[in-house]
């Protein structure tokens, strides 16, 4: 019996087999935005003394605001 590795599927990660620019990636951030979130907590001798939630919301003005209305001529 032999033994296969398990290539990765496109499907699953699309960016696995294609590069992207940092320019795209910039782009696609802002034009839907990011949420950034991470817990930092201070202890000392196991003693948890602060803890600081942080999260941090990255997109364009125009990603948030709500379209306009059109009006009609």
């Amino acid at each position: 019996m032999g033994v296969t590795a398990l290539a990765p599927n496109s499907a699953d990660d699309p960016l696995s087999y294609r590069p992207v620019a940092l320019v795209d990636l910039l782009d696609r951030v802002l034009a839907t935005g990011v949420v950034i979130t991470g817990d930092i907590t201070l202890a000392i001798a196991d003693i948890d003394l602060v803890r600081v939630s942080l999260r941090a919301l990255i997109a364009s003005v125009g990603a948030l605001a709500p379209p306009e209305p059109e009006v009609a001529p």
